[in-house]
């Protein structure tokens, strides 16, 4: 890879630290929009990676992640480049919506194309300027508009290196997932760059417990790359995080009103009562049952359910009791009360 680093013909310059606003289709009120990117050069050379987020425009956690790690004093020191786009999908944003004006779902269109769709241009342009002059990256999501998400990787656990980077996010849970069909992660497979992408959370909301988890990830991932000085970790935050090989979605048995009894995190029995579903208007209640063992990563928040509805994400484990206690201790590690780096809390 090149040592010059060029966005939107523009050189930066190792040392420096600049915001470049990438030009983007107009609005058709002839309104200009840009994708913004900040770029941080470290004096030193070094391994270049890309944090992006609200590829889904309604994914707003990814958002305050970036902010954070933005604003690391850790980051005077850093080896080699980082380039954060807080917002990929910018019509989205403004919007609230996880998809772009031509109702296309952005992370369905790379590669993309420079004479295809809207979603196709923003893709190829994300390729061409940011993604192919990176060597690993990290895509920071949430869940669905109205589902919630813990704190989770999903990656392609079977390359050795994606693995290890993986590992050094230190979240409890990691997701053996299968590439999509135009999906980021897929093109920068096919480039030969890894690439973890973070899940939690719920869209169209902040939520500390993801965001303080995403940043202190961000973080791991750039001490393992050498990118910033490695420090000693806490007993606590050194336990090995746990791989699942399969997940599945338990879906609404009957429509109704559902009444939820396990949290995300929670582990599962094969033929527990996860919930009831009672219909508004006769007592008729019906339980929604768990197809297996395992541990809630994902789980509708909203109670009005149709049938066939995904409605609970349950990922499998040999060992649900320990991914259980681990979840709790990662939970305390980054809690309020608990430093990162020194950032600065927002409440």
């Amino acid at each position: 890879m090149s040592a010059d680093l060029i966005i939107n013909d523009q050189l930066i310059k190792p040392g420096s630290s600049v915001t470049i606003d990438l030009p983007l289709p107009r609005l058709y009120t002839h309104a200009l929009m840009t994708m913004p990117i900040h770029v941080i050069r470290g004096k030193k050379p070094g391994p270049r990676l890309f944090v992006s987020a609200a590829i889904h425009g309604d994914e707003l956690n990814g958002v305050e992640i970036i902010r954070r790690l933005l604003k690391q004093p850790a980051l005077n020191k850093l080896r080699g480049d980082l380039i954060a786009i807080p917002m990929v999908n910018v019509y989205g944003i403004i919007h609230h919506s996880r998809y772009l004006p031509d109702r296309r779902d952005l992370n369905r269109s790379f590669p993309g194309s420079k004479k295809g769709s809207l979603a196709a241009r923003l893709a190829d342009l994300f390729m061409t300027e940011i993604v192919m002059k990176c060597t690993h990256g990290i895509d920071l999501h949430t869940g669905a508009n109205h589902r919630s998400n813990l704190p989770q990787i999903r990656a392609n656990l079977d390359d050795a290196e994606t693995l290890s980077l993986a590992k050094s996010f230190n979240v409890p849970v990691l997701l053996n997932a299968n590439l999509r069909d135009g999906s980021l992660r897929e093109s920068a497979a096919e480039l030969g760059i890894p690439m973890l992408l973070y899940e939690a959370g719920e869209a169209l909301r902040f939520d500390e417990h993801s965001i303080r988890a995403g940043l202190q990830g961000a973080l791991g991932v750039m001490r393992h790359l050498g990118m910033l000085a490695r420090r000693k970790t806490r007993k606590s935050s050194s336990t090995e995080p746990f791989v699942a090989r399969s997940s599945q979605w338990v879906r609404a048995p009957s429509s109704g009103i559902f009444r939820v009894t396990k949290s995300l995190g929670g582990k599962v029995k094969r033929d527990e009562v996860l919930g009831v579903i009672n219909d508004p208007v006769a007592t008729l209640e019906v339980p929604v049952i768990s197809p297996c063992n395992g541990l809630i990563i994902g789980r509708s928040e909203l109670p009005l359910v149709h049938e066939g509805e995904a409605i609970y994400h349950i990922a499998q484990f040999e060992d649900n009791r320990e991914v259980a206690e681990h979840i709790e201790m990662f939970q305390g590690d980054i809690s309020p009360e608990s430093a990162i780096d020194g950032e600065t809390q927002i409440y």
